[in-house]
């Protein structure tokens, strides 16, 4: 536990004049099993997909989750995309996934990249997309 006494640790040189441009909240990662493809044998099973996601969030100098967007957020919203039913395409659950999460208005842009492992194998370890959706 820290003494009460001890003082606050000093401020670096030019540090009081740095402004927050942009706060980056990222996850990667992302495993979730979907129903996801257009080809006879991809119907009706689940496949593999890997995500990473990267927002841009409109907060600076927040010390509680309350006030900043929870990442979490990115793993629920992902898991809800997959278990509302089959999805064609990969390019559809990252828009899907990238729209969701533009819904927080704190979010200006949303990068989303979806990689199918299986969709290629075993000939490659992955195939897939990468698309930035930003607030207009």
């Amino acid at each position: 536990m820290a003494n009460s006494l001890e003082k606050p640790a000093p401020t670096p040189a030019g540090a009081a004049d740095a402004r927050v441009v942009i706060t980056k909240i990222f996850v990667t990662g992302i495993r979730i099993d979907a129903q996801i493809g257009v080809y006879r044998h991809e119907m009706g099973r689940a496949q593999p997909l890997i995500a990473e996601v990267e927002l841009d969030v409109a907060v600076a100098g927040v010390e509680v989750l309350a006030e900043t967007f929870n990442y979490e957020t990115i793993l629920t919203t992902a898991r809800e995309i997959a278990a509302a039913g089959h999805i064609a395409l990969v390019e559809t659950f990252a828009e899907r996934l990238g729209r969701a999460l533009l819904a927080d208005p704190r979010v200006s842009r949303a990068r989303v990249r979806v990689d199918k492992p299986m969709a290629l194998a075993p000939d490659a370890t992955g195939a897939g997309v990468e698309m930035t959706l930003i607030r207009s």
